[in-house]
């Protein structure tokens, strides 16, 4: 089935809804957003801290202090430029979310309240600061609400539960997608002069994890598959407070609010190792401090996690302020946190790395950041980089707000400067041959067995702290995973809501990521934000302070290199 509209957004989180309403608002620009979830059930949903701004509502605070937090906080590996756009967007772009009608929590006097969050400081790193705007602690389900009713406000047209197939490149030019209609098995043909990817991010790929079952990483992998080179891939952040066993996130705003981590003595550990900002330095240490005090013998009972306590923080702020935390640890766990303290350990959050973009959202090629004509991404599935190798918690929800509106903004103007470009012949050819083989191959190895093999490879040999034997025993792993990939059937041969079909589908994005992430962690003989290696504990300026570029060729991975962006603040040591 054909559809041609002027823009496709693929995602239907915070990014690609925040895309879509820019393109809404132009008369004559027909939009179409293609989600393989109902719009409310996409990632952003889950965000619960806040998204951060330089308001200024309870203290003194400034964009720029909130650049060099940014920068600071993603150990000098962010482009300094795009960090400038995005804290100086984030005021205007909280604003306009509350003239939509997001309903943030308010101070006495009524102006959106803010708390602290993780590496967010007054005057350049001088004491905390309340930077985090915030609902509650759902403010990313907040968002994701009131974009999607603007959007159905301004007439988007919605195709959810469609799986994206494939891009559609046409002598080098972007003009649509191959889409599966999940209800009834159908392949569609949207054409396009601008096509935006907000696919979200790859958590799947490891055991413990705080992401969605939906976050496989297909957009990403899509695009490199056509060219398109993966950018700083070994940056993979760990949020340190995630339920123990199962990942499911509880907000850094419960830290904000002043709660404290503690080991098996009830000691508030982080005094030793980051004196002034406490639980809230950056995750990517946090998130090491508590693995030392684990690898020290100071877990709780000696076991591989430690304590978040709120005790101390009284019913009202737990249940007013905290309320979605407070309900995960008593439904998950059987725990009342007003007076039990929880036990959490670091789960896999956040992919600071993904498809290059420019600060519109327009997708680059190289180095020299050459662009695919009609290609835009924003959001986890990006890399812009405004987050280099350690993300600031708020930031993913400013980087989606910022930068969707932006690529929507860069894509208008685009669609009304160009004609539409001829689809080649049979774009849909590759996507019904790739289907056909899952659906025709009767026996074969198990998806499901593949998927928990590496995800636990994953957890052990790429995840807080690495080394090379580890990364190249896990590069093996992976090797011999994907060849078994090639041999895989599924039971399912039924073409409507064929979940079986999608997931085995899933999984070769995931396979094809972690060889990627896996390839650029090798080569990365530092450590740097997220990216910790034990036989390489110290960073090294003069050989890394670049991002890496990641090609799949036809003779296998190729790494390339481009330059960090450095425009106020000159690389020093990370302390705080």
């Amino acid at each position: 089935m054909y559809h041609r509209f002027d823009a496709i957004v693929v995602g239907a989180g915070g990014a690609g809804l925040m895309a879509a309403l820019q393109l809404a608002q132009h008369p004559g620009i027909r939009t179409a957003v293609i989600s393989k979830l109902y719009p409310s059930r996409s990632h952003t949903g889950a965000a619960q801290g806040g998204i951060g701004a330089a308001l200024g509502n309870h203290e003194e605070d400034h964009p720029e202090w909130h650049t060099f937090d940014t920068v600071k906080g993603g150990d000098y590996l962010v482009d300094q430029d795009a960090a400038e756009v995005m804290c100086r967007e984030a005021v205007e772009s909280v604003y306009e979310l509350e003239h939509f009608g997001l309903p943030f929590s308010r101070t006495p006097e009524g102006k959106i309240d803010q708390r602290r969050f993780g590496g967010h400081t007054r005057n350049f790193g001088e004491a905390p600061v309340r930077r985090s705007c915030f609902a509650a602690d759902r403010t990313g389900h907040m968002i994701l609400q009131t974009l999607y009713q603007q959007c159905i406000k301004h007439e988007v047209d919605f195709y959810s539960e469609y799986q994206l197939l494939d891009l559609i490149v046409n002598d080098g030019v972007c003009c649509g997608i191959v889409a599966l209609n999940i209800k009834d098995g159908e392949v569609h043909i949207f054409h396009a002069k601008a096509i935006l990817f907000a696919t979200g991010g790859f958590g799947r790929a490891w055991k413990i994890t705080s992401n969605a079952l939906s976050n496989t990483g297909d957009g990403v992998m899509i695009a490199a598959r056509h060219g398109v080179p993966l950018e700083d891939m070994e940056m993979y952040q760990f949020h340190p407070t995630g339920v123990y066993k199962l990942g499911i996130l509880l907000t850094e705003g419960a830290r904000g609010e002043g709660g404290i981590l503690r080991n098996d003595s009830g000691e508030r550990f982080t005094e030793r190792y980051a004196p002034t900002l406490l639980d809230l330095a950056p995750r990517d240490m946090v998130s090491r401090f508590i693995y030392q005090e684990v690898k020290e013998g100071r877990g709780i009972k000696g076991k591989d996690y430690v304590h978040l306590d709120l005790t101390h923080l009284g019913a009202d702020v737990v249940e007013n302020k905290l309320p979605d935390l407070a309900d995960f640890v008593r439904v998950y766990l059987g725990i009342d946190p007003v007076r039990e303290l929880i036990p959490i350990q670091p789960t896999a959050h956040y992919a600071m790395g993904g498809i290059p973009t420019d600060i519109d959202g327009r997708v680059v090629l190289n180095a020299e950041e050459d662009v695919m004509p009609g290609f835009y991404a924003a959001g986890e599935c990006a890399c812009v980089s405004v987050h280099g190798a350690n993300r600031l918690g708020t930031n993913s929800l400013v980087d989606i707000v910022v930068f969707g509106r932006r690529a929507g903004k860069h894509m208008a103007r685009h669609i009304q400067e160009v004609d539409f470009t001829e689809l080649p012949p049979k774009p849909d050819a590759f996507s019904r041959e790739q289907l056909g083989q899952l659906l025709s191959r009767e026996s074969g190895e198990s998806a499901a067995e593949i998927r928990q093999h590496l995800q636990e490879e994953m957890m052990d040999k790429v995840s807080v702290l690495r080394t090379e034997d580890k990364l190249k025993a896990a590069q093996k792993t992976v090797a011999q995973l994907k060849q078994a990939y090639t041999r895989v059937a599924i039971q399912d041969r039924q073409t409507w809501y064929n979940s079986e079909l999608l997931e085995t589908m899933e999984l070769g994005y995931l396979l094809d990521i972690s060889e990627i992430t896996i390839a650029g962690a090798l080569v990365r003989k530092e450590s740097r934000g997220a990216h910790y290696r034990d036989d390489y504990p110290s960073r090294d300026d003069a050989n890394f302070l670049k991002h890496t570029l990641v090609y799949g060729t036809p003779d296998g991975l190729m790494v390339r290199y481009k330059p960090v962006k450095i425009t106020k603040f000159e690389p020093k040591e990370r302390k705080y």
